[in-house]
């Protein structure tokens, strides 16, 4: 939530920061004076005066010591997210982007989004709508540059990955770090009843900046690396808006700079989404100096989201079977055979974007169209006979599939 007007300091010296388990320092807390601007009258009186906010600790130099079977936990979901990288970056090179998309809806969908998959794939291919949908595709693009960008861990790389998550939904915030307060809870009007507040907006630069230090260490499992810069970077909350989904794009470029994955993206948020409880729970252990729980849930979430993904894959894999044995009966240079190896990584697209894409006249993209929607591969995504879009159900459905997994609450653990 945002703030109506700027803090004023009433006691800038925070709270020392306490030790806390496994060595990890807790959060302290400043004194600050809200006047807020907008209110008036009795309103006035009931929402100014002094509040609590957050000053995180510097991370850079801190090295957290977990139990030993977390540590073993993490190693082993460490192993299963190189595993699964290597089986699906070796099988099918379109999967990637599969995968990139439902990170990004379940990513989204923890921020309370949600859109059925074909309309997710309908606005990433122009349609804009229906705003939850393109807010989702543009999820997928902070995904995307948070991955191609991970070669080194910035104050910048941050920025460029939030700019592309909002600048259609929110031009004057994307890329930009905050100038103003914002608080998790409470009322609108004011910080006052807040269940976290973070630190005040002027101390967000040099938080940053520690925190791209302590992520391009090598010297701590990059798992549990990116999972305690990813709490870090909540309990900082440098943008009025998508923290939580950039700060879930963070971990997969954290993951990809330390090449514990390097084709695809492993669907982490798939993984929290039937536990977001404990999840949010997991980032006020951190503020309180317990890094344990975040990097506990963490790895059990990725272990769900292999598991996941590994069914997403055979989906996948059986729909591109079941499209080979139908189109048996096209010669085998016909385009229908090329546009087919698309589907996968554009299961929404249109006569004018195939031939660019492949290269061929208008004419013989809406050719192949046809005979795959003759197949039943593919059917028309939208109304009406001009701008029209074509649609791999068979993908949209799978994808729907594995959203509906991921949202479903397990009393087991794997």
């Amino acid at each position: 939530m945002n703030g109506n007007s700027a803090p004023g300091p009433l006691d800038r010296q925070p709270t020392a920061s306490r030790p806390g388990v496994s060595g990890w320092p807790a959060v302290a807390y400043e004194t600050l004076d809200w006047q807020p601007s907008l209110a008036t009258g009795r309103l006035a009186e009931l929402v100014a005066g002094s509040y609590a906010a957050a000053v995180p600790p510097m991370i850079a130099t801190v090295t957290p010591q977990l139990a030993s079977d977390i540590v073993e936990l993490s190693r082993k979901a460490s192993f299963e997210i190189a595993r699964f990288d290597s089986e699906l970056g070796a099988e099918i090179g379109p999967f990637a982007s599969i995968l990139l998309r439902s990170e990004s809806a379940s990513s989204s969908q923890i921020e309370h989004l949600t859109a059925s998959a074909k309309n997710v794939l309908m606005a990433e291919a122009g349609d804009v709508s229906r705003r939850n949908a393109t807010e989702i595709a543009s999820n997928t693009a902070a995904m995307n540059a948070a991955v191609s960008m991970a070669t080194d861990i910035t104050d910048a790389t941050i920025l460029a990955m939030h700019h592309a998550l909002l600048h259609h939904q929110h031009p004057e915030w994307a890329g930009r770090w905050r100038d103003q307060p914002v608080w998790i809870g409470g009322r609108a009007t004011s910080p006052h009843g807040a269940s976290f507040v973070p630190p005040e907006h002027s101390r967000v630069p040099a938080l940053i900046s520690d925190l791209t230090t302590f992520a391009r260490r090598t010297d701590i499992d990059p798992l549990v690396k990116a999972l305690l810069a990813h709490a870090q970077f909540e309990t900082i909350h440098p943008f009025p808006d998508g923290n939580g989904r950039t700060g879930r794009a963070l971990i997969h470029s954290m993951l990809r700079h330390d090449n514990l994955t390097r084709s695809v993206t492993v669907p982490v948020s798939a993984g929290l989404l039937s536990e977001t409880d404990r999840y949010f729970q997991s980032l006020t252990d951190y503020r309180e100096g317990d890094p344990s729980s975040i990097v506990e849930l963490g790895a059990y979430a990725t272990l769900r989201a292999v598991t996941n993904g590994r069914q997403l894959a055979q989906e996948m894999n059986a729909a591109r079977t079941d499209w080979a044995t139908r189109l048996q009966g096209v010669r085998r240079d016909a385009t229908a055979w090329r546009l087919l190896d698309t589907l996968i990584e554009h299961p929404v697209t249109d006569a004018n974007t195939i031939a660019e894409h492949l290269g061929i006249s208008t004419v013989a993209a809406r050719t192949a169209i046809a005979q795959l929607v003759d197949l039943g591969i593919m059917r028309q995504a939208n109304a009406g006979l001009r701008f029209r879009k074509w649609i791999a159900t068979d993908v949209a459905d799978a994808l729907d599939r594995f959203a509906e997994r991921a949202g479903r609450r397990s009393s087991t653990r794997p």
